[in-house]
């Protein structure tokens, strides 16, 4: 038997989902906030690449063995 969007069947998790949608309707634009703090930055220029790729330190191979 096939399902179609005729007959109209959501899903516990759609319904849930345009519920909250409805009570909180500023999320999305939250969402998007969020993301572009942590996510959408804008690239790093090449002097900045270089001086961070500079103060990096090198890690031992298997950093939870000291060296005697």
């Amino acid at each position: 038997m096939k399902l179609s969007k005729q007959q109209g069947y959501e899903s516990d998790f759609t319904k849930f989902l345009k519920d909250l949608k409805e009570k909180n309707p500023d999320i999305e634009r939250k969402q998007r906030e969020g993301r572009a703090i942590w996510w959408d930055r804008p690239p790093l220029d090449l002097d900045s690449r270089r001086r961070l790729k500079e103060s990096s330190v090198k890690q031992q191979a298997y950093v939870y063995q000291t060296k005697v």
